[in-house]
């Protein structure tokens, strides 16, 4: 009580001198109080959004493209920039020799196929459905590949984005890379309004779609359009928020006329869509659940609001429907984003305080050009004039010429030019404020980065990045020229899923990625870009390995050589570990060492002769996944104890122990969507029976069908000309990784066989 009432700082002072001298525990139970105290949070100053502020915001928009392959997300980008004035022509992905504005890469133009996510910005007027003014925003587009290999492309777009456009066709509805993109943009928070592509196609149904959105995506979804015709007699769309009809005249569809008169055929059925529309909105908006309630009808104002509110809050998504390539309804979807889709000031923007530990609650950031500079490079880009970064700026304001901070190194770095992105030409601006999109020169950073203008610690959370499931060894052709290292390292440094590492045993250089159609383009690159021809080697499986049994340890590591030896004994236990949610991670050290038997200098080498071990397993060589090592007790040598014996203790504790473990093999599993013609189902399943396949959904539609399986990556060589042959060259497929499973009995003997014959000892 006295301690209490008399607790000045000098006292306080005293008494941790004293408490340090007494037990740990006595010593953290005095102290208790004065830590709690230093761990309070720090208090940051606030910036309001000044009238000016709030008036560039609200007409701001940072837009995404995403969707499967072969949706429509470039033809659509194409008619946007069309529409808004960005380009004077329209060039399709395919069918000319051009080729899209937004596919700059000449193998972009080449295969048909999105690589890189290509980034620009136009204005739009735009009708607002609640009063029907026109108002003029300021769009920036991203538009993003649709192959799985390129995921990473898809993943940094959402993270700097503030909405999207989640194209889907109107054929085949929701595929297997659209769940991916699905939960890209929750992962982001990313609200989306979904746009029914192809709605010219045969067979083509808005409905079905949207019914597989509701129930394989999750999210409540209703129609905002009806269409006016259907397939080829596609004309034009019934706009049911402000129930006018909207047709597109002019060779372009440029020309939009509007009409109060709905067809009769379509007048009906118009009627009930709204009514849809008015119902899934109650489930998810309480204005309109309680307007339902009393039986009102809500205006055309209560509507738009709450499709806006119900969208920004990610409970919604509201479906417009069209044809990018016949010009029919991409002007009203533009509306649409511009009236549904939230300002940069709407979204929940956080930074991380690096002064502070890494649970520290985060730091909400407000796009204000007066508060400090906060931004995040999250591209990068070798152009001819060296690296370009994409930046995206969440506050504060950037000029050329100015001094930025380099929140990872603390390097002060000059923006020697500051550019706006249209495809791959470039527009020189001197300032850019807070929610803009824009790219700098000459400035040297990773993917992930945050840049601040040095009167903060703020850094950003990067983006996730995938781990490669496919390697393939590389040999250049002739003579190794240093254009073969300087490429991979542009490549390894642009694209995070890209790895590069030399294999100890061979000293062959290996590449990783995301899939077979990844590493192939950044040969074919590589061949292009730098004139340097390699071969490739047969693709490898990323194989684990990971013990299925607790062990419990007890090492000794002694070396005696004359002088000073090496000493180290470590005592605990290895079990199994589950991915743990919150890191992301499965292999994970403890240290549970009482009483100091093991120095706490040498506990990071411990550590670190943990992780070393588990980079080669002893079963079959693989990297070591899904393991906890715990350190109980240990001792140490006055003088012969290191932080070499004790890491080189750990390793060997870990390879004598680890068969006793029982640890198995484990192989990437992917989950692979077909789509082919109903005649050729039987072929289909049979080829995916053939290699160990298990069927997990097939869907028929009138002459095509889908079928979704998982198979084991190492199973899907050569897969694509096996589907052609099966299906007359009609089929197509796509897959991502799912998951790491135990391989079979008989393909782990195999697999330690064969690491056996490699290892020095088998060979003499």
């Amino acid at each position: 009580m006295l301690l209490r009432l008399h607790a000045s700082p000098r006292v306080l002072t005293s008494l941790r001198t004293w408490g340090s001298s007494r037990t740990a525990a006595t010593a953290a139970a005095l102290k208790s109080k004065p830590a709690d105290a230093e761990v309070t949070q720090p208090t940051y100053p606030t910036y309001a959004l000044s009238e000016r502020d709030n008036l560039r915001l609200k007409f701001q928009r940072n837009i995404g493209v995403s969707a499967h392959i072969d949706s429509g997300k470039t033809t659509l980008t194409e008619r946007i920039l069309y529409y808004t004035g960005r380009i004077n022509a329209i060039h399709e992905a395919r069918r000319d020799n051009v080729g899209a504005k937004m596919d700059s890469m000449e193998l972009e133009r080449e295969k048909g196929i999105t690589i890189q996510s290509a980034a620009t910005f136009c204005d739009w007027e735009a009708s607002m459905p609640a009063t029907g003014a026109k108002e003029k925003y300021a769009i920036n587009i991203i538009d993003t590949p649709g192959h799985v290999d390129f995921t990473i492309e898809v993943e940094r777009a959402l993270r700097v984005l503030d909405g999207a456009i989640l194209v889907l066709c109107a054929v085949s509805g929701v595929q297997s890379q659209t769940i991916t993109v699905d939960r890209q943009m929750r992962r982001y928070h990313v609200p989306r309004i979904s746009f029914i592509n192809k709605m010219d196609r045969p067979g083509a149904n808005p409905w079905r779609v949207i019914d597989q959105i509701r129930n394989k995506l999750k999210i409540a979804a209703a129609a905002v359009q009806v269409p006016i015709g259907v397939e080829d007699q596609l004309h034009g769309v019934v706009d049911l928020v402000r129930w006018k009809a909207i047709y597109h005249e002019g060779e372009k569809g440029q020309h939009i006329v509007e009409s109060d008169e709905i067809p009769a055929d379509v007048v009906d059925f118009a009627k009930k869509k709204r009514q849809e529309l008015i119902e899934q909105l109650a489930e998810v908006d309480e204005q309109i659940g309680d307007m339902i309630i009393m039986e009102e009808d809500p205006t055309t104002t209560q509507l738009v609001d709450a499709i806006r509110r119900a969208t920004v809050s990610l409970k919604f998504s509201p479906v417009f429907l069209g044809s990018a390539i016949k010009n029919t309804a991409v002007q009203p979807m533009l509306d649409g984003v511009c009236a549904y889709l939230p300002t940069p000031s709407e979204s929940d923007v956080t930074a991380h305080d690096t002064t502070l530990p890494a649970n520290a609650p985060p730091i909400p950031l407000v796009p204000a050009a007066a508060a400090p500079l906060v931004a995040l490079a999250f591209k990068l880009e070798e152009g001819r004039f060296g690296q370009l970064t994409y930046i995206r700026v969440y506050q504060g304001s950037m000029r050329k010429g100015s001094f930025i901070y380099h929140a990872r190194t603390g390097k002060k770095v000059k923006v020697p030019r500051l550019v706006r992105m249209h495809s791959n030409e470039m527009e020189d601006i001197d300032e850019i404020g807070p929610g803009e999109i824009c790219a700098i020169f000459g400035v040297d950073c990773a993917s992930g980065d945050t840049f601040t203008d040095g009167s903060t610690n703020f850094s950003m959370t990067s983006m996730f990045v995938p781990d490669p499931v496919i390697s393939l060894s590389l040999t250049p052709v002739g003579q190794e020229s240093p254009n073969f290292s300087r490429a991979l390292n542009r490549f390894k440094k642009e694209d995070p899923t890209f790895r590069v590492h030399v294999d100890s045993e061979s000293k062959e250089t290996i590449i990783s990625g995301m899939g077979e159609l990844h590493l192939e383009i950044y040969v074919e690159r590589m061949r292009r870009e730098y004139n340097v021809e390699c071969t490739t080697g047969k693709p490898r499986v990323a194989f684990r390995e990971t013990p299925t049994d607790r062990v419990e340890f007890h090492y000794t590591h002694r070396k005696q050589s004359g002088g000073a030896g090496q000493f180290a004994r470590i005592i605990g236990y290895i079990e199994p570990m589950d991915l743990d949610p919150e890191t992301g991670k499965d292999v994970a050290f403890v240290n549970e060492v009482m009483g100091g038997t093991v120095p706490t200098q040498y506990i990071p080498a411990v550590e670190k002769g943990f992780l070393e071990a588990c980079e080669k397993g002893t079963l079959a060589g693989y990297p070591i996944t899904g393991i906890r090592f715990v350190l109980k007790d240990g001792l140490e040598h006055i003088v012969d104890s290191s932080e070499l014996a004790f890491r080189l203790a750990t390793i060997g504790a870990l390879r004598e122990v680890y068969l006793k473990m029982k640890p198995v093999v484990l192989e990437p599993i992917m989950s692979v969507e077909v789509v082919a013609p109903a005649e050729f189902q039987g072929n289909v399943i049979g080829g995916l029976n053939q290699r160990r396949g298990t069927i997990v959904d097939s869907e028929v539609r009138e002459d095509e069908f889908t079928a979704i399986a998982e198979v084991a990556l190492n199973d899907m060589f050569g897969y694509s000309n096996a589907l052609r042959g099966s299906t007359q060259g009609k089929g197509e497929f796509s897959m991502e990784y799912k998951c790491h499973q135990p391989v079979l009995p008989h393909l782990q003997k195999d697999l330690v066989d064969a690491y056996k014959k490699s290892l020095p000892q088998a060979k003499k």
